[in-house]
């Protein structure tokens, strides 16, 4: 049987889609890259926002109309916290995507005896705290993998539905995440990004505090083939001095480090919930900047949050412009039911949109300025695949795309395309000779 995967979200959410097409390879299922083609279609949504339950309700009733005939299932977030039903044959909740397949099987079996299977209710988030093992989940990148740590969330944020979809932290074992970074490393992966719900948190259920994740990169430091380490994104009242200077003996930790903000105005982080105030980021940002100089930060900013003013938007653009990021990925706030903040004295969305575009236009001369402090630089890059759009400027030579260790964007030249084809999944030095806005050419 064929079977098509759709995802929406976030990078845990690719993630497990990845581990559940494993299950589904090992079953006999053949992946397919057309939902026309298929006879199971698996729809991993997402609920961060009102938006994405919108889109999640409506890629599983497009995937209904596309091929009537294949079998709908509908695993992740939306489908723990939706109202009312979830319009699929088969359903797995957030806890239990291990069991899609075994929920596939009994589906047909079902349908084979004449049985008719109606819509289903959405789940309970499981009180589970046993982290699910996928075993080694493979990445379709080929050079970069992403290797989840741990899953669930403590804080409950007001704007935020992910707790109760997820539900609380529960770590994954170090043995086991050590294991997937060895065979990843064995399969020629040379880079991997820890990701989860909240990684931050790691260790956090058995007790442990920072440290946990500490020892964690420093035991992925020691595997040899691996020749970088990313980390997700990073609470700031997690990075204690003992914690960043920890990192800074990390030799292949990349410096690039996304660091969660949400807003720029302590008034409205205190209607957010979050546990830290301005003052308090900013001197994590400081202390980060005293053992990496010149690394990349990147944040999260959510624009037209319920009751902002226009003073405090405006510190909010004060204040990510006084930290120098190298980028923000800026979101206009959207409701999501059931979260504190729905209830909350609503922005106009044309307002939300207006401030979301000051902050987008910021961020993309922010993300330029930060590639021009490159210039003439020696660097890394991690080539990744052949480019098939560069500057006209650069017809001479052959160009392959990569990420430097700051994670900016490179266009490597090599003199033809063997050349670099046989330097996809390496990291290569060399030297920045020109820049195009965020796009830096190296000369090997």
């Amino acid at each position: 049987m064929n079977v098509y995967f759709y995802t929406l979200g976030c990078r845990v959410n690719q993630y497990e889609t990845d581990a559940v097409r494993k299950l589904c390879e090992e079953a006999g299922y053949v992946p397919v890259t057309s939902a026309k083609e298929a006879d199971i279609i698996i729809v991993n949504t997402c609920s961060v926002t009102g938006e994405a339950d919108r889109k999640s309700r409506q890629q599983i009733r497009h995937m209904r109309s596309v091929n009537p005939k294949a079998i709908i299932c509908a695993m992740g977030c939306h489908v723990e916290v939706c109202d009312g039903k979830v319009e699929a044959d088969v359903i797995c909740g957030t806890k239990d995507k291990y069991l899609l397949v075994s929920k596939i099987k009994e589906y047909i079996a079902s349908n084979c005896s004449g049985e008719s299977f109606v819509m289903h209710t959405r789940p309970e988030v499981s009180k589970s705290d046993v982290y699910h093992e996928f075993g080694t989940v493979l990445s379709p990148e080929g050079t970069r993998a992403f290797v989840k740590i741990e899953d669930g969330c403590n804080n409950f944020c007001t704007y935020c539905i992910i707790p109760y979809a997820r539900g609380r932290v529960v770590s994954r074992d170090e043995q086991n995440i050590l294991c997937e970074v060895k065979e990843l490393a064995n399969r020629g992966y040379r880079e991997v990004v820890l990701t989860g719900i909240h990684i931050c948190s790691y260790g956090k259920d058995r007790g442990e505090g920072p440290e946990a994740l500490l020892r964690l990169v420093e035991k992925i430091n020691d595997i040899n083939e691996i020749e970088r380490i990313r980390l997700g994104s990073l609470e700031p009242m997690s990075l204690t001095p003992e914690f960043i200077e920890g990192l800074s003996h990390i030799q292949k930790l990349c410096p690039h480090f996304h660091l969660s903000l949400q807003s720029g105005s302590d008034t409205v982080l205190k209607r957010m919930n979050r546990k830290y105030d301005c003052q308090q980021y900013e001197e994590r940002v400081n202390m980060l900047r005293e053992f990496f100089p010149h690394m990349s930060l990147t944040t999260d900013v959510i624009c037209g949050f319920p009751g902002e003013t226009e003073e405090e938007f405006n510190a909010t653009y004060d204040f990510v412009k006084r930290l120098r990021f190298s980028k923000l990925h800026v979101f206009p706030y959207s409701i999501r039911e059931g979260t504190v903040a729905a209830g909350m004295e609503q922005v106009p969305k044309n307002i939300a949109k207006e401030r979301t575009g000051i902050l987008t236009r910021f961020s993309s001369e922010a993300e330029n300025e930060f590639a021009a402090s490159f210039e003439g630089e020696e660097v890394t890059v991690l080539i990744e695949a052949a480019m098939t759009e560069i500057p006209d400027s650069l017809k001479e030579g052959c160009f392959f795309s990569g990420y430097t260790e700051e994670y900016v964007h490179a266009a490597v030249r090599f003199d033809n395309e063997e050349e670099g084809r046989r330097q996809i999944g390496k990291t290569v030095h060399g030297k920045i000779i020109e820049i195009f806005n965020n796009l830096v050419v190296v000369s090997t």
